[in-house]
C-alpha cells in the first residue's frame, strides 16, 4: 500500500501533508490502538471474583462500605483503625447519617482493597 504525502518546511519545522482520507484512516487506527491498549491494561489487571451474594447486596442498594467490610470479614473497629477514622464515624457513614470526604473514602477503599468507585 503506497501512501501519497508531501513534506513541507516552514520556519525551520517540517510538516507532512497527507490526503484527507489518509488522515481520517490514521485517526481511526489511532483510536483502535487506544482501545486495544485499554483492553490489554484491563485484561492484565488481576480481577477479583466476588460472590453473587455480595453483588446482589450492592445492586439492591445496600451501603457499599458495609457490604465490602462484611465481605472482608472486618469489624467496624478494624476498618476504622485501618482507615484512620473513629468507629462512631464509620457507623454513621454506613447508616447514611453522614457523608465522607473524598479523602476518607480513599482511605476506606484502600483499607477494603477496592477501587474508589466501588464505594461511591
Amino acid at each position: 500500500m503506497s501512501h501519497r504525502h508531501k513534506i513541507v518546511e516552514e520556519r525551520g519545522k517540517r510538516f507532512v501533508l497527507v490526503p484527507e482520507k489518509t488522515y481520517d484512516r490514521m485517526l481511526e487506527d489511532l483510536e483502535d490502538l487506544e482501545d486495544i491498549r485499554a483492553f490489554d491494561r484491563a485484561k492484565a489487571k488481576r480481577q477479583e471474583s466476588v460472590p453473587l451474594e455480595v453483588v446482589k447486596r450492592l445492586v439492591a442498594g445496600e451501603n457499599p462500605m458495609r457490604v465490602w467490610r462484611e465481605y472482608r470479614k472486618l469489624t467496624q473497629q478494624q476498618l476504622a483503625d485501618k482507615a484512620g477514622i473513629s468507629k462512631p464515624y464509620l457507623s454513621q457513614l454506613e447508616t447514611g447519617a453522614r457523608e465522607a470526604s473524598v479523602g476518607v473514602v480513599r482511605r476506606l477503599a484502600a483499607a477494603l482493597r477496592v477501587d474508589l468507585d466501588d464505594l461511591i
